[in-house]
This record gives structure tokens, C-alpha cells and sequence, in this order.
């Protein structure tokens, strides 16, 4: 951290009053808050591009190896305040802009989050960058550049709309775009072979073009001077105006590649439930990824002679199956533009890619029609059919007339192209998540895969950023752990676990629970803001915050919040510790079964919370646009962390983290994460309920339960389900839940039913822990104090050591520096 002697306060002040004059042509005093902040961020912009090139450098004189991580995703939230904590500004900046007669919070709010991802998947990726350039690994994120994310959420009558989340309406202060590094990527048309020199060459003709064009974001290090990059490409026409078309009339037609281009980044994750979402999702996926590999080559070039030593400076970590592509690209560059034969390229390519899978339900593993994937990617395809070729050849070497293998394990079968088997075929690594999730890859899902080839799979137990979500996002308790630990710990989340000998003290236990209570007004000003809702910060602050799917089991927190309100409506002076149940979650757009949880979470709440008779004993709150930034005051203030995903389904979760991190303990099933948190905070400093990740697999083996026996048995199941469809929480419509009811009876494979009780006596243990305050103090604590093992910083050591084999490279800043003296 630096000295407040080396910052230049006078300095930055008339720098940031120098911006607004030159980007707004107005003094000071005459801009708005988002000038204001716009001022601030280039100023420490400024900061940054030294440190950037200076990296940059380094990576050059050193000819350093390089991971590219690609994703779909980067949930990289906020940057001014992460980027000013980072390079050791914060509180000098703060009490500059304090000066100046300006908030900092009210400043970093002017930031609109970008919308570069939405769930776990994104959010983790974003981790990861900010623990490689942390850690001093050179790196590259590559994704795209969304112009309006998935969606922002807006709850109208209880129902989700989405809009277009215009991020870049302001522009973004602290992109850079790159177009000298543009590149060309095909979409469709035919190949031709042509016979040269004694060998075929793939010529691909008649095909529609869109240039590629870098936007670098600076992805920078805590305190080391390191910045990588997030590179996110947008999409041009390569000819954005026709002017001969104009001129004949044909107007639409002029801007025709213009608007297909713009097609290409408006969305992430367009809706696939048609073919023309199907075949958008696809050339987004290729987009990024032709682009991606084309521009990791040419900078292999800049220092590199020998393409066949690729693999010794490149590597490409592809995070779920979205990237899968990656491996056919690489194949398609080294053959046919490098000139190398196919088993050169298939080497060095098996060499430089390797897969992360991200999902444990079959079902999720991407698959493409062939028709679709051949007709957008014509060579492409045909390379994935040589794959394929190959691989079917080894497996009936290695098991000679086992059609059930091939039809597990074939690349392309039954009119498909399966880009989980693509990504295992090309890749030198194949790792899970968490302990539990890798297990069952290994011994269920990707079963046949792990026989043919065990060394090649491995686990990488997720991580999370300590300095997004504790030391930017829980000020306060950042700081009373700099006065009681150290500051090691936001470099070295292992030295937390000196909380440990304090949490038997009960002045540390009352310190601790004072930041938490400070916590909860700061969320309950949030929410009285944006919800209109009051809510009791002396309340059990009861928390879901996640993507909203069926899996993740939402429906079962509400539900239960209907069965503990019937039980309050039936015995009023009922014993209960006061509750305030807060969810956030996207429903993906076409996902009508999510999309109706969430109409049911808020009708829900509007029964409840306005009934003056429970005495605001229960309270229901849906936070709308659940994002990074609103997440950061979620975690800080939370009592319970809500991890209720059915055993054997998340592959890890990282919100766990975030929540245990901030002294919430787990109520949740042994699923994921969830296991190895359990492990290292001890068993009774969390809330397990639940069926096994094993009994779900052998319910799930022999096909399912009966549902109808435990609605014909249990009279609390019994009266919630009755109430989806009686009018209680729709008495316009009785029939609006219907289908919430059907899947719980009819099936309920995500055993919701069946995990009903065991959850509910779960709560009802949080109820009693909490009312001995320090009992429920030392149990937050250890929480915080075990957290350690789930830094980002150590997974990603974990990837160096076992995977990628980077170096670590120092930079130092040459003397002058505009904020130092």
C-alpha cells in the first residue's frame, strides 16, 4: 500500500478539473455527477496506461508465457473503486474528492456495471483476472463486448421485463479500443481444395466477412504495478455503407452488414429457442474465439519464430463448453494459413488448449444441429469431422465393438455436434470445479472419457477475489481486520485465520456484529430506496442472491416462507425470531417456469408484507437488476447464506464464498462447494439439511419418488402446494401457479418435496442459534476466519502449478508518475 506522503493530492485535484474542462467545455462547479465521475476515472486511467505499458514490456522482454482465458462472460462489476484500491489510492482519493465538496460512494454509483456477463460462470472469470494480475501472471481474459449484457431487470407487477442495458450510453472511461489489431472472421459460404506443392489446401470462398475489433480493459494488480487485459471484441461490417445500394435505392440493403454486425454483440446469450437464436449464439461463440486464437498467434509472432513452440508460450483455458471452438480454430490456423500437416497441428493444438467444465447435468453440455454448425462454419466443420474420424478410431482400438462407447463419446452423433467431447478430445486438461463436482464427472458424467484417460482430469476448487468482496465491498470490516490482523490478508487470504483467536472475546464478538449491524442498515436503506420496503435490521437477514433456475431450488425457500407465514396466521404469538427473506436472481429470458418463481416470490411478499397483523415478524424483498454492485452491499449485510441447490447439481457455487467470507454462515445442502466450506469451518458453524449428492444420484438411478406420497403425508407440503392453486397469493387468476404445482407433483426432480422437512428444521436451528448472540457472534466469525482456502488466488496458483506453467514477471514504474511527487 502506499504512504498518503506519495500521493499528490493537489495534483490530482486539478487533474480531475482539467478533465471535466476538456471532455464536458464546462468549470467544475457547472458538471454533473456523472462528468464528475467520468473526470475521476480518467484520471486514474492516466495512472493505470503507465503501468499497462510497462507490463507490456515486461511480457515482451521476457518473452513470457501467456494464459488466454476464454469466456463468454466477464462479470468484472464496477472499476473506478476496485482500480483505486488497487493501486493504493482509496483513501487519499476519497479525501481528495471530500475537498473537492463530493461523495466517493456517490462518484463510484455513477458507474453503470458493465454488462459483460450474469452468473457465476462470468463473475468467476473476472476473479480469476483479477488474481493472475494480482499474483503478477501474465494473462489475457477474451470475450465480447456486449452492448446491452442479457438484460436489465425490471419487476413490474411482480413479473420480470427486460430491457436493453445500455451500459455504454455514457461511454466507458476505461476502455481502450485497439482497431490496429482488428481481424477478419468468415461466416458461411463453401470450401475449395486446391492441390499445391503435393498436398490439399482449404480455400474458403463465397463467405459473409465481419472484422473483429479489440477493446482492451485493464485488468490491474493489487499494489505490484501489474495490469493484464480484458480483451472484448466488438463486431464491424467490413464495408459499413454501400453507397452503390444507396444510390439505386435500396437503402436497406446499404447498411446490411452494418446491422448484421451490430446483431453480433447486441446480446449475450440470445434466446435459443429458435433457430435464428440458435444460429446467433453459435456465431457469437466463433466470433470471439476466431478472433481470440487469430490474435494470440500474431502476438506469438511479435517474439517468436517456431509456431511449433506454441504450446511452451500459449495457453488456451476455455471456460465451459462456449469456447469449445477454440480447438478446431487453432486446427484450422496452423493448417491451412501456417502451413503445417495434421498431425503438427493436432500436437501443438492438444498441447495449448485445456477445459474447464463448469456443469454436472448432461443436458447443459452444449450441442450443436450439424446442419446449422456445417452450413455457419463450413471448414471448421469439416476439421470436426477429422476429429472425430480420429477419436471414434481410438476408442474401437481401445474397445473394439463397443458401440455404447462410441455413442457416448463420439464428437458428432445422432445429428449433432458435441462440443463437451470436442473440448475433452483437444484438450491436454479437463478439470472440475470443486471436489464433489470433479468426482462425479469422473465417475458419471464424463465417466467413459475419465477411463480412456485419468491423468488427463483434475480439480480446481473455485475461488473469489477477497479485495472485490471484502475489502471494496465491506469497508468496515476491512478495515477493523487491518487493525486486528493485518493487512497480509488481502494478498494472502490464508492469514485470515487469525480472526480464530478472537472469536471467543466478547469484545471482538460485539465489534464484529456492530460492522454486521452496519451492514444491515446500509442494505435497508438500499432496499427502502428501491423497494419502497421497510425492513428491520435487527431482523435475521435471510439470504438467496444467484441466477434463478430450477436447480438452484428458489421455489423451495418460498415455499417455506409460505409455510412459516400459515403457521403465524394460525398461532399469532407463535415464538419467532423475526425474518427478512431476501432474493435477487435473472430469469433467463425464455425460461417460463423461472420467470413464474419470480411473479410467485413477489406475490408472495406483497401478501406478507402488507399484512399488519404477523407484526412485521416476516418480511419478503426481490432486489431488482441483482448485479455485481448491489451484491457487494447484499454480502456485506447478510446472516444466513442461502446455498439450497438440489445435491449433486452445482457444480461449486462462489457466492458461498462471498457470504462465508463476510461472516454469514451456510444453510445448505452438501452440494458443490458447500462440502469443502463444511470441511474447513467445522460442521457446527453451519446449517446442513438435506439428501446426499449419492441418495439423489440413486433416487435419480432408479428413477425417481412418488411426490404424491409425501403430499398425501405431510399436511405443511400439503397446504403450500394448495395454496399455489387456490387464489391465496392470485386471487385474480388461482390458475397462474399451475405449473409450479404440476412439476411438484407430477415429477419434482429436483426433490423439493422430498427435501422439504429436513430444510424447514434447518431453519428452524438458524431461529435458535441466533437468539444467543454469542454463540451466533463466534459462529460468523469462524466463518470469516476459515474462509482462507477459497481465495481466487489460491486456485489460480493451483492452475499455474498443474496446468499452465506461467512465470511470474515484477514490473517496475520508471521515476515519473503524475499522482506521486
Amino acid at each position: 500500500m502506499k504512504k498518503m506522503a506519495d500521493f499528490d493530492k493537489e495534483s490530482f485535484k486539478t487533474e480531475v478539473k482539467n478533465n471535466v474542462k476538456i471532455l464536458y467545455r464546462r468549470d467544475i462547479e457547472e458538471a454533473t455527477p456523472q462528468m464528475i465521475y467520468q473526470a475521476v476515472a480518467y484520471s486514474v486511467k492516466d495512472d493505470i496506461i503507465d503501468r499497462w505499458i510497462e507490463t507490456h514490456k515486461e511480457y515482451k522482454k521476457q518473452n513470457a508465457k501467456k494464459v488466454y482465458y476464454l469466456s463468454m462472460e466477464f462479470l468484472i462489476g464496477r472499476l473506478l473503486g476496485n482500480n483505486i484500491l488497487s493501486l493504493g489510492y482509496y483513501p487519499q482519493i476519497k479525501e481528495a474528492l471530500e475537498e473537492m465538496g463530493f461523495d466517493m460512494d456517490f462518484i463510484e454509483d455513477q458507474e453503470r456495471d458493465p454488462a459483460l456477463g450474469n452468473g457465476g460462470l462470468g463473475r468467476l472469470a473476472a476473479c480469476f483476472l483479477d488474481s493472475l494480475s494480482t499474483l503478477g501472471y501474465p494473462a489475457y481474459g477474451c470475450g465480447i463486448r456486449y452492448r446491452y449484457g442479457m438484460f436489465k431487470q425490471k419487476i413490474k407487477d411482480g413479473y420480470q421485463y427486460e430491457v436493453p442495458d445500455d451500459w455504454l450510453i455514457n461511454g466507458y472511461p476505461f476502455e481502450v479500443k485497439r482497431a490496429e489489431y482488428a481481424v477478419e472472421v468468415k461466416f458461411g459460404g463453401y470450401v475449395r481444395v486446391e492441390q499445391k506443392e503435393g498436398r490439399n489446401h482449404f480455400i474458403q470462398e463465397g463467405y459473409s466477412a465481419i472484422r473483429a475489433v479489440p477493446y482492451d480493459l485493464p485488468v490491474v494488480g493489487y499494489g505490484n504495478n501489474v495490469v493484464n487485459t480484458l480483451r472484448i471484441w466488438d463486431a464491424e461490417a467490413s464495408q459499413e455503407f454501400n453507397l452503390e445500394s444507396f444510390d439505386k435505392g435500396e437503402y436497406s440493403k446499404a447498411v446490411e452488414q452494418a446491422n448484421l454486425a451490430r446483431t453480433l454483440v447486441e446480446v449475450l446469450y440470445p434466446n435459443d429457442n429458435h433457430i435464428s437464436g440458435k444460429e446467433l449464439r453459435l456465431k457469437q461463440q466463433y466470433f470471439f474465439i476466431s478472433a481470440s486464437v487469430q490474435s494470440a498467434i500474431l502476438k506469438f509472432k511479435e517474439t517468436n519464430d517456431d509456431i511449433h513452440n506454441l504450446p511452451e508460450k500459449v495457453v488456451f483455458q476455455l471456460n465451459d463448453t462456449h469456447p469449445t471452438v477454440c480447438v478446431a480454430e487453432l486446427m484450422r490456423i496452423l493448417m491451412d494459413e501456417e502451413g503445417l500437416d495434421w498431425d503438427e497441428a493436432w500436437d501443438i493444438t492438444t498441447h495449448s488448449c485445456a477445459y474447464t467444465n463448469h456443469t454436472i447435468m448432461s443436458e447443459a453440455l452444449e450441442k450443436w444441429p450439424i446442419e446449422l454448425f456445417s452450413r455457419l462454419l463450413p471448414r471448421v466443420y469439416q476439421i470436426v469431422e477429422e476429429i472425430n474420424r480420429r477419436f471414434v478410431l481410438k476408442i474401437q482400438e481401445l474397445y473394439p465393438g463397443n458401440q455404447d462407447k462410441i455413442k457416448s463419446m463420439a464428437i458428432l452423433y445422432d445429428g449433432q455436434v458435441k462440443m463437451a467431447h470436442l473440448a475433452i478430445a483437444g484438450s491436454f486438461s479437463v478439470n472440475g470445479v470443486a471436489k464433489l463436482h470433479t468426482e462425479i464427472l469422473k465417475k458419471r458424467e464424463l465417466k467413459d472419457f475419465y477411463e480412456m484417460r485419468p491423468e488427463q482430469f483434475n480439480n480446481k476448487t473455485n475461488g473469489i477475489t477477497q479485495r472485490r468482496f471484502l475489502a471494496h465491498g465491506n469497508p468496515l470490516l476491512a478495515k477493523w481486520l487491518n487493525e486486528n490482523i493485518g493487512e497480509g490478508w488481502i494478498t494472502d487470504l490464508s492469514q485470515i485465520s487469525k480472526v480464530k483467536v478472537l472469536v471467543d472475546d466478547p469484545k471482538y464478538q460485539q465489534e464484529f456484529m456492530n460492522i454486521k449491524y452496519q451492514n444491515k442498515l446500509r442494505l435497508a436503506k438500499y432496499i427502502k430506496e428501491n423497494n419502497g420496503i421497510d425492513v428491520d435490521p435487527d431482523s435475521i437477514f435471510d439470504v438467496q442472491i444467484k441466477r434463478l433456475h430450477e436447480y438452484k431450488r428458489q421455489l423451495l425457500n418460498i415455499l417455506h416462507v409460505m409455510h412459516l407465514y400459515s403457521e403465524l396466521k394460525e398461532n399469532p404469538d407463535m415464538d419467532m425470531y423475526p425474518r427478512t427473506f431476501i432474493f435477487g436472481a435473472k430469469a433467463a429470458a425464455g425460461y417460463k417456469r423461472a420467470k413464474l418463481t419470480i411473479k410467485l416470490i413477489n406475490a408472495v411478499a406483497d401478501v406478507i408484507n402488507n399484512d399488519a397483523s404477523i407484526e412485521g415478524k416476516i418480511k419478503v424483498v426481490f432486489i431488482e437488476d441483482y448485479r455485481v454492485s448491489n451484491a457487494e452491499i447484499i454480502v456485506a449485510a447478510a446472516d444466513v447464506s442461502e446455498q439450497i441447490s438440489t445435491a449433486s447439481r452445482e457444480a461449486s457455487g462462489t457466492g458461498n464464498m462471498k457470504f462465508m467470507l463476510n461472516g454469514a454462515p451456510t444453510l445448505g445442502t452438501m452440494d458443490g462447494a458447500n462440502v469443502e466450506i463444511v470441511e474447513e469451518v467445522g460442521a457446527e458453524n453451519a446449517f446442513i439439511f438435506g439428501l446426499s449428492a449419492d441418495e439423489v444420484m440413486k433416487y435419480e438411478r432408479e428413477g425417481g419418488y412418488n411426490p404424491w406420497d409425501i403430499y398425501n403425508s405431510n399436511q405443511n407440503v400439503r397446504r403450500v402446494l394448495t395454496q399455489l392453486i387456490n387464489g391465496m397469493y392470485s386471487p385474480d387468476d388461482p390458475e397462474r401457479f399451475r405449473d409450479l404445482y404440476d412439476a411438484l407433483t407430477k415429477e419434482d426432480i429436483y426433490f423439493i418435496l422430498k427435501d422439504f422437512d429436513s430444510y424447514a428444521e434447518a431453519q428452524r436451528r438458524v431461529d435458535a442459534a441466533y437468539r444467543d448472540t454469542s454463540a451466533w457472534a463466534r459462529m460468523a466469525m469462524m466463518n470469516t476466519a476459515c474462509a482462507g482456502k477459497f481465495s481466487s488466488d489460491r486456485t489460480i496458483e493451483e492452475y499455474v502449478k498443474d496446468i499452465w506453467h506461467l512465470k511470474k514477471i515484477k514490473v517496475d514504474l520508471p521515476k515519473k508518475n503524475t499522482k506521486t511527487k
